[in-house]
């Protein structure tokens, strides 16, 4: 495998290394606190920050560098403070490809969020299910993912500092997390599925004939997020685990129009069980 002589930044500090000392100096003035866990608080799920004792909220207007959410749903901001005895961060809302921010943009939070100390990323959004044996409400979790959104945040130089050229991706979800996360499951009696998750860009939703080539891929259910923030958060060396919601069955011959406020709504029913599962995931880290 070979790559041009510029494709790699050593000796000297990149401008995203410089961007992301910048936001975390800027956080740092905030508060002191170095977090165990990364949380990325996803569409319909921004009730999940209510069970964290929070130390400081800091909205992502005033880090320096760091994306603005334009999603209605996403308030915008990062709470630091303890969740189940851990310390924490978690983005309330994230930002998104479609939204016109680059694939470095969109994954700039998770490089501070390491930054700051955190080794493990727990990331959360809606999906539509494609897999007729899921349905509306049901908790997914990603094994595996195909990404089809037609960029990549890790393309361009490399900084050796941040992570490697070349990142493997055997295991981009961490085999035991999965296993924690499906005991604590079992254990508090939440119905949990899993398998493979598909990126699109977005923002349109698919067609039907889409809907029967994403499935014909292997795919079980479909997003417009988690793929960039996973690719960098496995660059960057942590562990990730992946919980998704599933808002709406996305079923080519029994498809009907999207309503946004029926997902949110389906988000909402289901945020208090994803809440508690993540929480009795983070107790038993």
């Amino acid at each position: 495998m070979s790559h041009s002589p510029t494709s790699t930044t050593r000796g000297t500090t990149s401008r995203l290394r410089a961007e992301i000392e910048a936001a975390v100096s800027s956080l740092r003035a905030r508060t002191a606190m170095v977090p165990d866990v990364a949380i990325i608080i996803g569409t319909g799920l921004g009730d999940l920050a209510r069970s964290i004792s929070v130390e400081a909220t800091v909205g992502y207007r005033e880090i320096p560098y760091f994306p603005e959410s334009t999603v209605e749903s996403h308030a915008g901001e990062l709470v630091f403070g303890r969740l189940s005895g851990k310390s924490v961060v978690a983005m309330r809302g994230r930002v998104h490809f479609y939204e016109g921010y680059s694939m470095q943009q969109v994954t700039f939070p998770v490089r501070v969020m390491r930054a700051l100390g955190a080794r493990t990323l727990i990331i959360s959004n809606a999906v539509g299910g494609m897999n007729p044996l899921l349905e509306a409400g049901a908790i997914f979790l990603t094994t595996d993912h195909i990404n089809l959104m037609g960029a990549n945040p890790l393309i361009g130089p490399n900084d050796d500092a941040l992570g490697p050229r070349f990142p493997d991706m055997s295991e981009p979800y961490d085999r035991e997390l999965i296993a924690l996360t499906e005991r604590v499951a079992r254990d508090e009696r939440i119905p949990i599925a899993k398998g493979v998750f598909v990126a699109v860009a977005g923002p349109n939703l698919e067609t039907r004939a889409e809907y029967r080539f994403l499935r014909a891929l292997g795919a079980d259910v479909v997003g417009m997020s988690l793929i960039p923030e996973n690719l960098v958060a496995v660059h960057a060396g942590m562990r990730c685990l992946a919980l998704s919601v599933v808002t709406d069955m996305c079923l080519p011959d029994a498809l009907h129009p999207a309503n946004i406020d029926d997902i949110l709504a389906v988000a909402a029913r289901t945020e208090p069980h994803l809440t508690r599962l993540i929480e009795r995931v983070v107790t038993a880290l």
